[in-house]
């Protein structure tokens, strides 16, 4: 046998093996016939009675007299928590400008949900130097819960600044009269 012949008897052997580790195809089930959809009448959706004000679906799961907030941005819903927090602690904020020196000055981050609940809050700027500060205005933003609910954002984070004066009173950044 020569070189040529042995070369195509090796290519032969070769596609046989190949062809041979291919997957016979699988034979299926014959279909049934398509049948045709069944036609189902359902009643038309109830509408609202005309005089009745459009209910947002997060808003019909928040409770009366619950507060709610309109903002439409992080920032503005700062002023409104701000103002809850002003109206929850009333004698704990600092009346007048604050001195130049303070106890403790610190950011937080408070992610509020669709209820008012505070899910979570972050230390932006922490001062460490003071930890009881940290803790007790930690338990001061979770005890003023719920805050006004942020129907049109549905959740919201947003940050604002803490000036804490040695008193124990503070200002908030957002409604701060300023230091001297």
């Amino acid at each position: 046998m020569d070189t040529t012949r042995a070369q195509r008897l090796g290519c032969l052997m070769l596609l046989v093996l190949l062809a041979s580790c291919a997957q016979a195809p699988v034979a299926t089930a014959p279909q049934a016939p398509a049948q045709p959809p069944i036609a189902l009448t359902l009643p038309p959706p109830a509408l609202p009675a005309p005089d009745a004000p459009h209910i947002q679906p997060a808003e019909q799961a928040l409770p009366k007299d619950a507060a709610v907030s309109q903002a439409n941005t992080a920032k503005e819903y700062r002023a409104d928590a701000a103002r809850h927090l002003y109206n929850t602690y009333q004698r704990r904020i600092y009346k007048g400008k604050m001195p130049p020196m303070l106890k403790a000055v610190g950011v937080i981050e408070v992610a509020v949900n669709s209820r008012g609940g505070v899910d979570d809050i972050v230390w932006l700027r922490a001062p460490r130097h003071v930890p009881e500060v940290m803790r007790e205005i930690e338990q001061q933003v979770r005890a003023a819960a719920p805050y006004p609910a942020p129907v049109r954002m549905k959740q919201v984070k947003y940050t604002d600044t803490w000036l804490w004066h040695a008193s124990g009173q503070f200002q908030l950044d957002t409604l701060t009269e300023g230091q001297y």
